[in-house]
């Protein structure tokens, strides 16, 4: 199969690694059903391309499924192909990548399919935590298939011919796909939390190729991808005025101003994404209320306030940067819950599970408040109680249980306007400041905005030896 130059799946694999450093295996498989006359259809390498490339000198391998092979769909030597990717990536300890494209399960094989469905699943099970998984949607992603992109770390999909779905859009009572296509590249990166990115395939390649330059190779690999040409004490200036927009904040500190954001559709009040702080790759999760676009205008604003989606997002990716020892900073901003009947249904348990991989995470954590940081919001955002290392602040910030005019209120019902204002006041000078919660050692250190990227560089390096040794137990249960 790997002479045939016009081969979809061959052609996406040579898009994404160096050139002339794909080195295909297994290209003489073929399916051995001979069920429902299947050995009268020609099934060379069983619909499905793998092999090891390289990525601007990093091993990876792949499987890039070919959709004119009985529509790509899964069947016994077609899975087999894949779980041999997984076993030689563990092996060696590089990413898997995953090109999917892909009709489901191959209905002439039955239980041979289904078993072999059980058995990608469980090699990416196998395989989380040891190697980054990576994978592309470039066609149909339905039924069963829907849960490998789900398990891995990262997906992409593309923007106009991707599908993804569980159950397809006229299957769904009372919907259709001119009413709501909930297979689309666009509803499934606004809603399902799996997708981190929708583009060209050719866009969708070059992120892949970023993503894989960004991440260690393996759970031992180091974070240090780059080397640094960036000034370490350059000054960011004005980052003050857009600290409601993290993104901006993120690629203002980052080394050549590189922010890599994952997820970026989905609850977008939360941001998280990877940035380098003198060549070592940190993960960052960090409170949103405002976006503004290109031109520097504000194009859409958000509530203060956490939500089940931004939560969960969050934990997922607090959770597999601490599988890979990948740094954590948080950007705090935050002044609530979200208060509203269906976050009553959900937040109570995003919030648990947010809280419990900032907590039981032992990667190297630092947090820096920007604004407003109130309440048990605020203590949920990776601060010193639940396990930051660090705490920097914003010298105007505000820490505190709630607004001091708001207190002020609650403390002293009875009194008139001019006494609430000097109240809130005195409540502010006492609790409600960055410099208080200093005295009382719940900040570390109050820096100047312009400052930010030089005293966290310096954060994370001190960081870069810390061990801790974990109480003997076999898993916690969140």
């Amino acid at each position: 199969m790997s002479s045939n130059n016009e081969n979809l799946a061959i052609q996406r694999i040579a898009k994404l690694v160096d050139e002339n450093s794909f080195m295909e295996i297994g290209s003489l498989v073929t399916a051995r059903s001979t069920d429902f006359n299947l050995t009268a259809a020609k099934t060379p390498s069983d619909g499905v391309v793998i092999g090891h490339g390289l990525i601007d000198g990093n091993l990876v391998f792949i499987y890039s499924q070919d959709a004119s092979v009985l529509n790509g769909t899964i069947g016994e030597m077609h899975a087999k192909k894949i779980a041999s990717v997984y076993d030689m990536a563990m092996k060696m300890g590089a990413p898997v990548i995953g090109l999917i494209d892909c009709g489901g399960i191959r209905l002439q094989e039955s239980v041979d399919a289904l078993d072999g469905f059980g058995t990608i699943y469980a090699k990416e099970v196998a395989a989380s935590g040891l190697v980054p998984q990576i994978c592309g949607v470039f066609g149909n992603c339905g039924g069963g298939l829907s849960v490998v992109p789900a398990l891995c770390d990262f997906a992409f999909i593309e923007e106009k011919k991707g599908r993804m779905f569980v159950n397809a859009p006229d299957a769904i009572e009372g919907n259709n796909t001119e009413k709501c296509d909930t297979a689309s590249a666009a509803f499934q990166s606004e809603n399902n939390g799996c997708v981190d990115f929708v583009g060209s395939e050719d866009e969708i390649m070059e992120q892949i190729r970023q993503l894989v330059c960004m991440l260690p190779s393996n759970n031992e690999g180091d974070v240090y991808t780059d080397d640094c040409e960036d000034d370490l004490n350059r000054a960011c200036e004005s980052m003050e005025n857009m600290k409601g927009d993290p993104r901006y904040l993120l690629s203002q500190i980052s080394d050549n101003n590189v922010f890599f954001e994952t997820k970026a559709d989905y609850a977008r009040n939360m941001v998280t994404g990877l940035i380098k702080l003198n060549g070592m790759t940190v993960g960052a999760v960090a409170n949103c209320s405002e976006v503004y676009d290109a031109e520097g205008k504000k194009a859409e604003s958000f509530d203060k306030s956490l939500t089940a989606q931004g939560c969960n997002k969050a934990a997922e990716f607090v959770q597999f940067c601490d599988a890979f020892s990948i740094p954590v900073l948080t950007i705090t901003n935050v002044n609530g819950l979200k208060n509203c009947m269906c976050s009553e249904k959900k937040l109570a348990k995003a919030l648990a599970r947010m809280t419990y991989a900032f907590s039981n995470a032992t990667c190297a954590k630092v947090n820096l408040i920007t604004g407003e940081a109130y309440g048990s919001a605020y203590v949920f955002m990776n601060s010193k109680s639940v396990g930051a290392d660090l705490v920097y602040a914003w010298s105007g910030a505000k820490i505190g249980a709630m607004d001091s005019t708001l207190a002020a209120k609650i403390m002293y019902p009875e009194a008139g306007a001019d006494e609430i204002k000097q109240k809130a006041a005195d409540y502010e000078k006492l609790q409600d400041s960055a410099a208080s919660a200093a005295a009382r050692g719940y900040v570390d250190r109050l820096i100047d905005p312009a400052d930010t990227r030089k005293y966290l560089v310096a954060a994370f390096e001190m960081l870069y030896t810390k061990y801790v040794s974990e109480p003997e137990k076999k898993h916690g249960t969140k």
